[in-house]
């Protein structure tokens, strides 16, 4: 059975989907890895790292006789339409971006699981890409805004004079918002972070950083993430925070809703607010921006002198790490769709829809797509 690793297509996409530490995770249950040649190349694995690790590396072609396919990124339409029937896919694959990907996967007859889909449960941890990928994009945000800043972070002692600190403030205290807030703390930040879960506070004030309570309705959602919240709320919530953030010097927006829009958490007028030299960072702005005027992959200065710096491909920017814990999340996940190979019998997948992690994070199989409870168990060779 063949597990095919393609090149990311994807333009600023730097991360592989697999890393040669982790080959030997799927050659010992009996499956041939194979590489496109060059797909590492901006994670620092080579084809002779590849190679080394017990893959196989080959130019041109590499889908059409692929059984599993492990990518970062969707697969085009495009692509899905060259796999063949009964395929596998493994990938981000956003329900609310991606529909042309998974109409086309669907239409191809490829059993096709989406990343975002994984079940924030216990046992999912493991595979659980969006974790380990905000990971990166939060540690990114706090040497982003320290690198734009013209202020030092940490406070100086100086024979010329004492430099104060930065004043650091992280709207989202998630995985991404707790990693900026450690970073931006290690770099010698005063830090202030809020959340609209209050039960956030704690962990915030575990690694040094001022909680701030708006004294709202929590917005408590499943699996840990926040709930989406009403305009009203939000309008309220904006007009708490303004004072907040115009005394900041770098604020880093990390909040998200999984398969909607960013929410909105600063306005136009709220950032004319903001001292000129004051930086923002929207790691949402892919998603519709927490910051109204952010761009994505650019940096926004506006007419009172303040930066705007829209995240794009985040962990992109640190392919290395990003791609060995993305790579370690895609080989739990297919690990537990696989039977090994033993005693003479080839190795064989068990997509098991009785299984909570794989009905969930499916989207498409057996030629429609897939809707999760529909509890059955199929086998494939």
């Amino acid at each position: 059975m063949r597990v095919v690793v393609p090149r990311e297509i994807k333009d600023g996409e730097k991360r592989v989907a697999l890393v040669p530490d982790v080959i030997n995770k799927l050659t010992r249950l009996g499956l041939e890895v194979v590489i496109e040649a060059g797909a590492g190349v901006h994670s620092q694995a080579t084809d002779a790292d590849f190679t080394a690790a017990g893959a196989t590396v080959k130019s041109g072609d590499v889908l059409a006789d692929a059984d599993v396919v492990l990518s970062v990124q969707p697969l085009t339409p495009q692509q899905m339409a060259t796999l063949k029937k009964g395929a596998i896919t493994i990938s981000f694959l956003s329900p609310v971006t991606a529909v042309d990907s998974i109409d086309a996967a669907a239409s191809a007859g490829v059993t096709a699981f989406s990343l975002e889909l994984v079940p924030r449960i216990s046992r999912a941890q493991s595979m659980d890409a969006l974790t380990s990928q905000a990971l990166c994009a939060g540690y990114r945000a706090a040497l982003v805004g320290a690198e734009l800043s013209p202020r030092f972070f940490p406070m100086l002692m100086t024979a010329a004079g004492t430099v104060t600190p930065a004043q650091v403030l992280v709207l989202g205290a998630g995985v991404a918002g707790l990693q900026a807030i450690a970073t931006a703390r290690r770099l010698g930040g005063v830090v202030s972070a809020y959340d609209v879960r209050p039960s956030s506070a704690d962990e915030v004030k575990s690694m040094g950083a001022t909680f701030i309570n708006l004294e709202l309705e929590a917005l408590e959602g499943a699996g840990g993430y926040a709930r989406e919240m009403t305009e009203e709320r939000a309008a309220k919530q904006r007009e708490l925070l303004t004072p907040y953030i115009a005394k900041s010097h770098v604020v880093i927006t990390t909040a998200a809703v999984p398969g909607r829009t960013a929410p909105r958490l600063m306005t136009a007028a709220m950032v004319d607010a903001m001292e000129p030299g004051t930086i923002i960072v929207d790691i949402a702005a892919e998603t519709g921006g927490n910051v109204e005027g952010s761009k994505p992959g650019e940096i926004v200065t506006t007419a009172k002198g303040v930066k705007i710096w829209g995240g794009r491909d985040i962990p992109s920017q640190l392919p290395f790490h990003a791609s060995s814990l993305y790579s370690r999340n895609v080989v739990n996940l297919l690990t537990l769709m696989t039977t090994p190979s033993k005693d003479g019998a080839p190795v064989a997948l068990n997509i098991d829809f009785t299984d909570e992690i794989i009905d969930k994070s499916a989207t498409t199989h057996g030629g429609a797509k897939h809707t999760p409870g529909a509890s059955e168990k199929v086998g494939a060779n």
